[in-house]
């Protein structure tokens, strides 16, 4: 966990006044996110429970969902977490993952808890073995370079 948080203190504010907006009624622990890409665009989500505990949907998740959906492939530079609790939160396993097949070595995890305690990790520090593009390559035999496909492109 790095000491000194990288991430600009209005982002982690972004991220905490959008917890209202999470659909959170059988836990009662709302969570938003935001994550930042290395173009600078921002993009936000808030977790949606659902009486089918499994069809649940993370924050973090929605916020990587927004960001390729607007069609920004340009990798994570850092994740903001937010909740109600007085200590940060770090991401779950699952978005942990996600989270890592967006990022790089250099992508940050940030979440500043209600009580205003701040803790930074590096992706790799959250998830420092992570299954990703090189392990799908290497079981492949292929030699094109790993990664995840690119976008459809419109055909002319």
């Amino acid at each position: 966990m790095s000491p000194v948080d990288p991430v600009p203190a209005h982002h982690h504010d972004d991220a905490r006044n959008l917890l209202p907006n999470a659909h959170a009624p059988y836990s009662k622990f709302p969570v938003a996110a935001i994550v930042v890409t290395t173009a600078g665009a921002t993009f936000a989500g808030v977790n949606v429970e659902n009486a089918a505990y499994g069809s649940t949907i993370c924050a973090e998740r929605m916020a990587i969902g927004a960001m390729v959906t607007a069609g920004d492939r340009s990798g994570i530079a850092a994740v903001v977490v937010a909740g109600r609790a007085d200590d940060p939160l770090s991401p779950c396993g699952s978005c942990r993952q996600v989270i890592a097949e967006f990022s790089s070595p250099a992508t940050v995890v940030s979440s500043r808890g209600a009580a205003g305690t701040t803790a930074t990790w590096q992706v790799n520090e959250l998830l420092p073995v992570a299954f990703g593009p090189l392990a799908l390559h290497a079981g492949t035999g292929s030699s094109a370079a790993p990664g995840p496909p690119d976008p459809p492109r419109d055909s002319e």
